[in-house]
């Protein structure tokens, strides 16, 4: 059987499952970054803060990753809608990922916790 983190992933349809395992794997990859099942979703926290998470969007029905201090980040493709301190990056699960812009953009986020 599978953790809740895991069944997360596990239960997506392609070409969703895929995007958000590539998503799940640039994250990780990321010196100091942790993974945890927390608020009932993938949350990734940097020496040992919150830093963001991966969702899908409702209305959109894309994944995205949400970053904790999105505020603090001045970037054109970072949505904030209703939210007062995150922001979002959404990514088309069905065109191919700009790894450049995510990598970017966890740059800028990673940052300001220096």
């Amino acid at each position: 059987m599978l953790n809740p983190l895991d069944n997360f992933f596990e239960e997506k349809d392609e070409p969703m499952k895929g995007c958000l395992q590539y998503l799940r794997l640039l994250l990780t990859g990321c010196e100091n970054i942790t993974e945890h099942w927390k608020y009932g979703l993938p949350f990734y926290y940097h020496k040992g803060k919150m830093f963001c998470y991966l969702w899908i969007h409702k209305k959109y029905y894309q994944p995205y990753i949400g970053f904790v201090d999105g505020n603090k980040i001045d970037h054109e493709d970072l949505l904030q809608e209703k939210r007062a301190k995150m922001k979002i990056l959404l990514v088309n699960h069905l065109e191919d990922i700009s790894e450049d812009n995510i990598k970017s953009m966890l740059k800028q986020a990673l940052a300001l916790r220096s």
